[in-house]
This record gives C-alpha cells, structure tokens and sequence, in this order.
C-alpha cells in the first residue's frame, strides 16, 4: 500500500518530487484498477496542487460526495451525469490541504446494500465489503494513499477490515456531511481510509483542523467487548480480538472483559429503525419519482420503511439517547474498548457486502472508532480489530491502535 506519511517523508527528503508521488498512483491505477473496479471516474487530467502539505498526494473520494469538477452519481442511474456546483466541505478541505482528486470511488446506490463491481484487491473472487467499496478497495490495492467514505450502519470500517486498511470512522460530525447525500441524518458519518494509523491521524487532522497527538497513556485501560447482542463471529475474528488482547497486554495495557450496559442491546436493535425512518423522508423525492429506477435493495428497504411511524422512530432515538448516556457507565475506568470490526474475512461473491452488526452500535453512539488491519490472516484474507474510544476522544482512539498497530508489526 501506498502510506501517506511515507510519501510526505520522502518528499520533504527530497528523495521524491510531489509529481513523483502523483505519479506512483497514476502508474498502479493503470496496472490494477482493471482487476479491483474501485473508480467511477477517474479525472485525466488530474495533477499534483503545487502548494500545500498534501502537494503530490492522490486522494479518491467516494461518489455520494460532491465534486464540483467531476460527477457525483450516488451509485444511482437517477443521478447519472450529474455534477454539483460546489465541492462538500470535506473536500475543499483536502483541496486547501494541497491534496489532488484524482478520481471518484465505487459506492453502493445511495451508500445502501446494493453491491458494486469492485472486488476486493486480496482475492477478487470475495466481496470488498459496503458502502465504501471503491474507497477501501482503492487503498487495500494500493492505488491511492487516501479515500473519502462514509458510514451510516458499518460502511468504514467493516470495508476496511475486508480490504486490509487502517480506517477511522470519527466522532459523529467530527467531519461535517454537508454536501453529502443524505441516508441517515443523525447516523451518517464521513470518513477516511489509509495505510496505516498515522496516515489516518494525519489525514484526520489536516480534515477537521484538529490535532491529533498519537500520544497514547503510559498503560492505558482496554475493555474487551464481544457484543453477545449482535450474534457469533467467525472464528477468525475471535482469533484476532484475542491476539490484539494479547499484543495490547505485553504493549503495557490493562486488559478487562467488559460487558456493556443493557441499554446497548435495546440501542443495537432500534439502530434499524431509525436509519430506515430518516431513509425514506432522506430518499423522499428519489421514492416519489423515480422508485422503479432505484436499486432493489434500497427500493426494498424503502417499501419496508413506509410503516415506520413517528412514534416507532421516536421511542428508538429515547433508546440511543438512553445508551449514549450510558457510555459514560462503559468507558468510567477505560480508556477504550477493542471489539470486532466485522464477523470474519470477506464473505465469498459479490452478492452481498457483508453484515454490518459489529459496527452499528458504535455508529449510533457517535463514538470514534479505528480498524487496525490484518491482525491475523484467513485463507488469504485480513481480518483486523476494532479500536473505540469515548466521544470526542478521537486523537486517543488513534494513539492506542497505533499501539496495537506497532505491537503487530514487531511481533
């Protein structure tokens, strides 16, 4: 893969020029982007800023955010051809930092469940997971130091654990969506894919106008949650949630096994509700004018959400609110929590993109939380670990994955 702090070191070296660094994108795109299918479009006559932090580096931006200078189709015949007038904040902000969009990446229709093309860069016979695809496939293969996604059930991180890359879903609005299209008001969450954690904590940083300091406490308190409510993983993901225990304990932390507040499980079973409720009001106009051409899954999930009524909508939200508070209860004596970032490896096909239960939860809480990659390997394919932190604490989220990050690499 392609790290983005190991192109800004070379370049600041000056072992290699900005368009050297462009160029290294350019040239692996054209040798695997026939094989992965992680781009929509790809923008020819994309070039390094001149000017910035980010100067030479390629960044793929997930087509559920606009673009004013390239399409923004939202996986979605409705939306072919489409380009906005404007950049989303989160854009202009890479923009100012000197980064180039080189491309815009593969997402499911209307970052739903409908899979895309793209195939996941370890084995292409398995899925790269959803909505993200195109983003953490661009990364996994790399092809591009940095992609944009976005998460509203599990769409980060379980990709990123799928395709093998280091990822943070941020705390809720950390990153604004404006200019985003909209699922799931109070669930959506943009975020970002990279090699490793310090070129996610860099990229954060540089995002959100945020310092993220990777500095991690001396023996930081991690809690071990398998969440029983949302069913057994595979047995890779449970080899790999041990190991990071283990990696974490001789790393100098203390290791709990914690079993969360019974308002999760109630906050895991209404996260359903209230995405499907926001959805069909979000896809209103979509549902209105053009249901036939929608994807069948989301046209499947929006028949079904008609039903939703106000009230079944409010009393979920008085269910997360309730575990939102709870947090405080989970995390008084913990730094953070380790937890599976998906049920295994990347399923076979690409007729699903995975199940989302491992990452539900924590996008309903708002909480920041940090895939680390390839803790242990299944028949060819990574399986990582989740790192979650309190609201708010993303810089330390950060800090102890790259603690686990180092342990795995020097084990």
């Amino acid at each position: 893969m392609l790290s983005l702090v190991d192109l800004l070191r070379r370049i600041e070296s000056g072992a290699l020029t900005p368009d050297g660094a462009f160029r290294l994108s350019d040239e692996a795109i054209a040798e695997r982007e026939g094989e992965v299918g992680a781009f929509v479009y790809l923008d020819p006559n994309a070039k390094p800023s001149g000017r910035g932090p980010l100067n030479g580096i390629a960044v793929g931006v997930k087509d559920i955010i606009d673009t004013a200078e390239m399409p923004t189709e939202m996986g979605s015949q409705i939306y072919a051809g489409w380009t906005p007038r404007a950049d989303a904040p989160v854009v202009s902000a890479l923009k100012r930092a000197g980064a180039t969009v080189i491309g815009k990446t593969t997402t499911t229709a209307f970052a739903s469940t409908d899979p895309t093309a793209t195939r996941n860069p370890h084995l292409p016979g398995h899925t790269p997971g959803g909505s993200s695809a195109g983003s953490a496939a661009a990364v996994g293969a790399g092809l591009i130091p940095l992609a944009l996604g976005t998460q509203t059930g599990g769409s980060v991180i379980r990709p990123a654990a799928y395709c093998g890359t280091a990822a943070i879903k941020p705390s809720f609005r950390l990153i604004p969506t404006v200019g985003v299209k909209c699922f799931a008001w109070t669930l959506d969450t943009v975020g970002l894919f990279a090699a490793g954690v310090p070129d996610v904590a860099l990229a954060l940083e540089l995002v959100s106008g945020r310092p993220m300091p990777l500095n991690a406490p001396a023996k930081p308190r991690i809690g071990v949650v398998t969440q029983d409510f949302a069913g057994v993983p595979d047995p890779a993901a449970g080899r790999a949630l041990e190991r990071a225990a283990l990696l974490l304990s001789q790393a100098g932390a203390e290791i709990w096994d914690v079993k969360p507040p019974a308002s999760f499980a109630e906050a895991w079973e209404a996260h359903g509700t209230i995405q499907d409720f926001e959805a069909k009001h979000a896809l209103a106009w979509e549902y209105d004018h053009h249901r036939d051409a929608i994807a069948p899954n989301v046209r499947a999930a929006l028949d079904a959400a008609q039903a939703i009524t106000g009230g079944a909508y409010d009393d979920a939200r008085r269910l997360a609110n309730r575990a939102r508070r709870d947090t405080k209860e989970l995390f008084a004596e913990l730094d953070a929590v380790i937890t599976y970032p998906a049920p295994g490896a990347a399923p076979r096909g690409h007729g699903s993109t995975g199940d989302p239960r491992y990452n539900r939860l924590w996008t309903l809480l708002g909480t920041p939380c940090v895939n680390v990659p390839g803790l242990v390997w299944e028949a060819g394919l990574p399986v990582g670990v989740q790192v979650i932190a309190p609201f708010a604490r993303d810089a330390l989220a950060l800090s102890i994955a790259q603690v686990l990050e180092r342990a795995h690499q020097g084990a």
